[in-house]
């Protein structure tokens, strides 16, 4: 899960984890991820949606939306939320806008080009914020963290997905072998392009639970919980603006 600029430079132009690089697989993106997390992936966001305990007719924003999965999922589970997906990859947001409209969702999603370092929106407008598989690709973290604190409303929730490095133990074992040899060699069959050995490269960099927990509190986020998914492999981390309606 690899979840993020007209022209599309060479491989050696686009830097890894770049909107650029993210245009390069967009057209296999989605296939590609239902086969390398054999389909847990929407399971996991899932869990995402149901941990924002969303109020009604709340504005969600979607960073790294990508290709839109989970802002559609936000769409679907929440029949009166309104949801604004953000990516740096132009044709990931191309094909984000597609799926929208075919599952006539496109007047509850708004698809928008922009950085998480760099948020073009006012303070507290959203009741919540989610970024599922794209907070490691963001090069300021604590910079990204400290503009979703801000367009958040008091007691807005952040939803974080994220992939981690599998840990030790049999199933660990089994994890590591598909996540550092199987995941890159698909996707480059796959796609005919070598970006995927990044997402190998980009969780082994990614810091520890705890680590990432302290990332979060330091930008003002309180109340934050880290729940590991399917033997560790993943982690859902949940905050909080301070402010009423804080998690329970």
């Amino acid at each position: 899960m690899m979840s993020s600029s007209e022209a599309t430079p060479s491989p050696a132009q686009a830097p890894n984890g770049s909107g650029e690089m993210f245009d390069r697989i967009a057209p296999r993106y989605d296939l590609l991820n239902r086969i390398i997390s054999f389909g847990i992936d929407q399971r996991w966001r899932r869990l995402t949606v149901k941990a924002l305990a969303l109020p009604k007719s709340a504005r969600v924003l979607d960073l790294a939306t990508g290709t839109g999965d989970l802002a559609i999922l936000l769409a679907q589970m929440h029949g009166d939320c309104t949801v604004v997906g953000l990516d740096p990859s132009q044709r990931m947001l191309e094909i984000g806008r597609q799926k929208a409209e075919r599952v006539g969702l496109a007047s509850r999603i708004t698809m928008q080009h922009g950085a998480a370092e760099s948020l073009p929106f006012e303070d507290g407008s959203f009741d919540a914020v989610t970024v599922a598989f794209g907070i490691r690709n963001v090069p300021d973290r604590l910079r990204a963290l400290r503009e979703i604190q801000r367009v958040l409303v008091p007691g807005g929730r952040l939803g974080v997905l994220e992939l981690s490095e599998p840990p030790s133990g049999l199933m660990g074992a089994a994890a590591r072998l598909h996540v550092h040899h199987f995941v890159p060699w698909l996707g480059g069959v796959l796609s005919g392009v070598r970006e995927y050995r990044y997402l190998q490269q980009s969780i082994a960099a990614f810091p520890p639970a705890s680590e990432f927990v302290r990332l979060m509190e330091q930008a003002d986020l309180c109340t934050v919980h880290a729940t590991p998914l399917t033997f560790g492999v993943c982690h859902l981390y949940v905050g909080s603006k301070s402010g009423q309606g804080v998690l329970r």
